[in-house]
């Protein structure tokens, strides 16, 4: 995009939000008003079950949007919760709409954003279908490093923002499975665990456990 076009987009932003450490940016329910461009911190997305439980839907970090869910029925169907102290810019969608009929470069970024999540929301199917544990552990962890990286970020050494309680209803696993399988991959050399510390110290083995799925 022009920096013409980008100066357009950066007018759309109505205001810049901080979300703190679990708070709520919008819970199910609310109706859709805005995008939500994550500029600062992580956050969680998750829907409740029939028993009352939270079900992890998905991670997002600085760069990525909050707020998709909502563009079909003007309802969010998920919470967005802040994993740390956040910052998002809050998009007006009515504005991003009108803008993007005029500027054809900004309305196929939207479109490649939303073909991601799409993909992205495949790539979970895949897991919870097919994966055995250490795959589906091996698959998150490489997904996460390499969106981290994209962002600058080192490829092996992270933080886990979340809890691996958190990480477990995400992948469809229980707790003790996560725990289990992180504490199996730093005894065979693949992971240096220190609580949220994880240290990558064989990217290969990562990539065979998911590759053993044909994806």
């Amino acid at each position: 995009m022009s920096n013409e076009q980008l100066a357009r987009l950066d007018g759309m932003i109505a205001a810049r939000r901080t979300v703190h450490r679990g708070e709520t940016l919008f819970r199910a329910g609310d109706s859709f008003q805005s995008l939500y461009a994550v500029r600062a911190g992580f956050f969680k997305t998750c829907v409740s079950s029939e028993d009352g439980r939270d079900q992890v839907t998905g991670f997002q970090m600085a760069g990525e949007l909050l707020g998709l869910d909502g563009i079909g029925t003007d309802r969010h169907t998920c919470d967005a919760v802040a994993l740390e102290d956040s910052v998002v810019c809050v998009i007006p969608y009515h504005e991003l709409e009108h803008v993007s009929q005029e500027v054809q470069d900004l309305q196929r970024v939207f479109h490649k954003i939303m073909s991601r999540e799409i993909v992205r929301d495949h790539g979970v199917m895949l897991l919870l279908g097919s994966m055995r544990a250490e795959e589906r552990l091996a698959a998150f962890l490489m997904n996460l490093t390499q969106r981290l990286h994209i962002r600058g970020y080192s490829q092996t050494a992270l933080i886990l923002r979340m809890t691996r309680e958190e990480i477990g209803s995400y992948l469809g696993l229980k707790l003790e499975t996560v725990s289990r399988t992180f504490s199996k991959f730093q005894d065979e050399g693949i992971l240096e665990v220190k609580q949220r510390d994880i240290r990558i110290l064989d990217h290969d083995a990562l990539r065979r456990l998911v590759n053993t799925t044909g994806c």
